[in-house]
C-alpha cells in the first residue's frame, strides 16, 4: 500500500469517527428534557366572611397541594380594589391561569382585558361577572359554581309547600347578600319568581347583611323593631346565606321569639352551623350551595395548561335539606 493511501485511509477514519462523535453529541441534546416545571395558578378569594368562605378557601389550597399545583393565594377582605390589584400582580407574574372569585359582578372590564392580553386564561368560580360593554364569556374559558337563581327558586318552593297556605297573607323579611354580589342578585330573583306564583306571601322588608353573621343580628334586630312599631307580624325570614341566617336567630331569641317556630327560617348554603340549628329546632329548612369546589378548579387548571377546551358552564349538584333530615346529615358534611 503506498504511503499516500494509507494517509487517505486514516484521514477517512478520522472524520468518521469525528461525525459519529458530533453525531452522538446531537442526539444526546435533543434526548435531554428540561426539569419539569409546576402548573402556577394564581387565585384571589374574596375574604373570609363566612362557613361557607371559609370552607372554600380550605378545598382550594388541600386540592392544589394534592395536585402539585403552585397556588399564589390573595385574600381580598371583600373589597374590590383588592381583587383587582391581586389579579394585576398574578399577571405582572405570569402565571399559568388566573382563577377568581368576584366580589360584585360588574367593574372587572380593565383587569380582564388585560389579563387577555397576556394570553392568560381566567377560570370564574362561585360567582359570575358581567363586562360593561363587549360579552363577558369572552373573558373568561369557564364558569363553575352553583345556579344561584335556582337556588332561590328552590328556597321559594320548600316554603310555598312548607305553609301550605293558599288564602293567608305570609309576611316575608329578606337578608340579602352583598349589594351587586352575584349570589345576592340571583338568589333574590329566584325567590321572586317562586313568589309572584303565589300573591299571598309578600316581601315587606329586605336589607343586606352582608353574608356575615354580625349584620344578620344587626338588620334582624331592625326588622323585629320595625315590625313591632308598624304593627306588623313577621312569618318567614330567608336569607341569602347561613351566617346570616344564625346571626338573625340570636336576634329573634333576645327578642322573646322562637326561631323555627314563631318565624320561619330558610337559608341557603348548607354548611354545619345550619345543620345544627336545624337540629336545635331554630332552623327550619337550608338548601344547599356546595363550596367543595378545589378539585375541579385544579382539573380544569390543568387541562386548559395541556390545551384542552373547557365546558363554558359547569353546574354543581345540589340538594335541598329541611330540619328532619339535618340529624341524618349533619355526619357527612364536609363543611
Amino acid at each position: 500500500m503506498s504511503k499516500w493511501k494509507k494517509v487517505t485511509i486514516a484521514l477517512s477514519v478520522g472524520i468518521m469517527m469525528f461525525t459519529l462523535a458530533g453525531c452522538g453529541g446531537a442526539k444526546q441534546e435533543t434526548t435531554t428534557k428540561p426539569a419539569d416545571k409546576k402548573i402556577v395558578l394564581g387565585f384571589s378569594q374574596i375574604g373570609a366572611e363566612s362557613e361557607w368562605r371559609t370552607a372554600n378557601t380550605e378545598s382550594i389550597k388541600a386540592s392544589a397541594q394534592a395536585a402539585g399545583i403552585e397556588l399564589k393565594f390573595s385574600d381580598a377582605q371583600q373589597k374590590q380594589e383588592n381583587q383587582i390589584k391581586a389579579l394585576r400582580s398574578f399577571i405582572q407574574q405570569k402565571v399559568d391561569v388566573i382563577a377568581f372569585s368576584p366580589v360584585v359582578e360588574t367593574g372587572w372590564d380593565a383587569v380582564l382585558q388585560e389579563a387577555k392580553a397576556a394570553k392568560i386564561p381566567v377560570i370564574l368560580t362561585d360567582r359570575s361577572i358581567k363586562m360593561s360593554s363587549g360579552n363577558a364569556e369572552d373573558y373568561y374559558v369557564t364558569f363553575m359554581g352553583s345556579d344561584f337563581v335556582e337556588e332561590g327558586r328552590r328556597a321559594g318552593k320548600w316554603l310555598v309547600d312548607f305553609m301550605k297556605k293558599d288564602n293567608e297573607v305570609v309576611n316575608i323579611v329578606e337578608l340579602q347578600g352583598t349589594v351587586g354580589s352575584a349570589p345576592a342578585i340571583d338568589r333574590k330573583a329566584g325567590f321572586e319568581e317562586i313568589l309572584k306564583q303565589h300573591a299571598n306571601y309578600k316581601v315587606i322588608k329586605s336589607q343586606t347583611g352582608d353574608f356575615t353573621r354580625a349584620k344578620g343580628k344587626e338588620v334582624m334586630e331592625s326588622f323585629l323593631k320595625s315590625a313591632k312599631a308598624d304593627g306588623e307580624k313577621i312569618d318567614v325570614l330567608y336569607a341569602h346565606n347561613d351566617d346570616m341566617a344564625i346571626g338573625a336567630i340570636q336576634a329573634i331569641e333576645e327578642a322573646g321569639l322562637k326561631p323555627g317556630k314563631d318565624i320561619i327560617i330558610v337559608s341557603i348554603d348548607g354548611v354545619k352551623g345550619a345543620f345544627e340549628a336545624m337540629i336545635a329546632g331554630k332552623l327550619n329548612a337550608t338548601i344547599e350551595c356546595s363550596p367543595l369546589l378545589g378539585d375541579q378548579l385544579m382539573t380544569a387548571t390543568k387541562d386548559l395548561v395541556a390545551g384542552k377546551t373547557l365546558d363554558k358552564r359547569i353546574v354543581t349538584k345540589e340538594g335541598v335539606f329541611p330540619a328532619e333530615v339535618a340529624s341524618k346529615e349533619l355526619p357527612n358534611r364536609k363543611y
